[in-house]
């Protein structure tokens, strides 16, 4: 997937990339609005994004690779950096402060229900990527959590040691002859 903008626009649109080592990208989802943070469902069936074409980002779901056959938004009140549960029956993304779970039913097309707050927390903002995951059995999430050297106790005082002609310190430490 790639959330590259398309050449002569602003916007970002989704294309797949080819791995045969040409790399050449085919677009899949160009419009006149932002589309990015693609995700495949696990099952291969259904392609999650975040759009902005209702104003602000969402979480919009399409099949896949046939995304023109339908088009979902699951999330409620804005939404960023959607992921799959690794069984493919929920869908989790960002709101806020939020991380967002949708219950998912893919049996006879493509069904979803009520977005839930999981947890709360001050997590890292994103920079245009999602920058958290979820565990291989969908029990656990890695969150990036900003923090500073005050919120760890007993850490050592950060430092930065810069050697000059180093060189010479390498030839003086461990002597060649």
């Amino acid at each position: 997937m790639s959330g590259a903008s398309g050449a002569g626009d602003q916007d970002d649109d989704i294309g797949i990339v080819a791995l045969d080592g040409v790399g050449a990208v085919t677009p899949l989802l160009g419009t006149a609005f932002q589309e990015r943070n693609a995700e495949v469902s696990p099952d291969g069936r259904w392609l999650t994004y975040e759009s902005d074409e209702s104003g602000q980002l969402e979480i919009h779901v399409r099949p896949f690779p046939d995304v023109d056959g339908g088009r979902w938004q699951v999330s409620t009140s804005g939404g960023t950096q959607p992921v799959w549960a690794p069984d493919g029956r929920e869908l989790f993304y960002r709101s806020g402060d939020a991380l967002m779970a949708v219950p998912i039913e893919t049996g006879q097309g493509f069904m979803w229900g009520n977005p839930a707050v999981l947890f709360e927390g001050q997590f890292a903002p994103s920079l245009g990527g999602r920058n958290y995951d979820v565990s291989p059995d969908g029990q656990q999430f890695l969150m990036l959590k900003l923090g500073s050297v005050d919120d760890v106790p007993d850490a050592p005082e950060a430092r930065i040691t810069i050697v000059q002609n180093w060189f010479e310190e390498l030839r003086r430490l461990v002597p060649t002859d």
